[in-house]
């Protein structure tokens, strides 16, 4: 059964922080991180764990029962020369590296596969620079998207036939995003009667799963004041209420438009409602992440592998903190909270 599998976790960028928060999650949380394992490289894990101290990490030749007390890695299985631990320490902290972008880039291909495959329950990923990824020739703005490539060629579908979202979640509030890493000019342009419905019904469906009951879903509007009855744009009118009103006829408890500007106010703490949909990308951050970066996990919605299995994705909430990597300083709440939300999801 899924729930037994173990949770693998990449360890993003290793010029930034990722390495030494997921050292940090095995040190400081060892109950949570029991059966858990990093997909990767193990001088560099190694490298992170003496930075912080109290733990340590091994090299594991198969996937199996992990006792989270210290940090079982298993070796990327990549034939690339450049992948290679001797130049992967190479790497300055803080800067972006086409090298990194690479490593990055092939433990999150793998780690998504080996859990389309069915080998890991979950996969949990650290941060990624998403210009590094473009310095090493990735075609993939993010992790999302990859996921969704991967996902869709597994199950043998297009990626329009694998629509995915974006979730930011905390302890206090819930956001879906309509579109993710765009430009606003283009985020705009994705503000369709489909998108808004298809996002209603891949958020309904993901957290009927984990709340065990429909979940109650404010919609914000686009515009200032949600349009203003039109004074302010049409959007409202001519998209996202009948996209709501198509979404309530199939038994979806959707609410709204209701102004962008308060509605995230409403939904926090989830008194009132389970989750806000936001129109676009910084629409939805912005909240969650001035409630505590630390506290916010990103959850990837809609993946599954064409056989009935839904792929399980989160990662912190946070990006790759240059700024104070290699110091051993940062914080891995987010990282920890993020196994946390995929051990709930499993």
């Amino acid at each position: 059964m899924t729930k037994h599998l173990p949770i693998l976790i990449t360890p993003g960028d290793p010029a930034g922080i990722g390495p030494e928060i997921v050292a940090k999650a095995f040190r400081d949380a060892p109950g949570l991180l029991a059966g858990c394992f990093v997909l990767g490289d193990v001088p560099m894990m190694r490298k992170a764990a003496d930075l912080i101290g109290g733990v340590s990490a091994f090299s594991i030749s198969q996937i199996g029962a992990q006792t989270g007390s210290d940090i079982p890695v298993l070796p990327l299985n990549d034939s690339d020369s450049l992948l290679k631990s001797e130049l992967l320490a190479q790497i300055p902290c803080g800067q972006v590296s086409d090298l990194a972008g690479k490593f990055s880039f092939a433990c999150v291909r793998e780690g998504v596969r080996m859990a389309l495959r069915g080998e890991v329950a979950a996969i949990v990923t650290a941060p990624i620079h998403k210009e590094a990824w473009g310095a090493a020739g990735v075609k993939f703005p993010g992790h999302t998207e990859l996921l969704q490539y991967e996902a869709a060629a597994f199950a043998g579908m297009s990626v329009e036939n694998m629509p995915v979202r974006m979730m930011l979640a905390s302890d206090e509030l819930r956001t879906v995003l309509v579109s993710i890493h765009l430009s606003l000019r283009d985020a705009l342009d994705r503000v369709t009667h489909e998108n808004v419905l298809q996002t209603l019904r891949i958020t309904h469906t993901a957290l009927l799963q984990s709340l065990g009951r429909a979940p109650r879903i404010a919609v914000a509007g686009l515009n200032p004041h949600a349009g203003e009855g039109g004074l302010f744009g049409r959007e409202e009118i001519e998209v996202i209420h009948p996209a709501i009103a198509a979404a309530k006829a199939e038994g979806i408890n959707a609410q709204g438009s209701f102004p962008p500007d308060t509605i995230f106010m409403q939904a926090r703490g989830f008194k009132k409602f389970d989750v806000v949909i936001a129109m676009y990308h910084d629409q939805g951050l912005i909240p969650v992440k001035y409630l505590g970066v630390e506290k916010g996990v990103n959850v990837t919605l809609g993946l599954h592998n064409g056989l009935g299995r839904a792929l399980v994705r989160t990662s912190p909430d946070h990006g790759t903190a240059f700024d104070i990597a290699g110091r051993g300083v940062a914080d891995a709440s987010s990282l920890i909270e993020a196994v946390r939300q995929a051990r709930a999801l499993i």
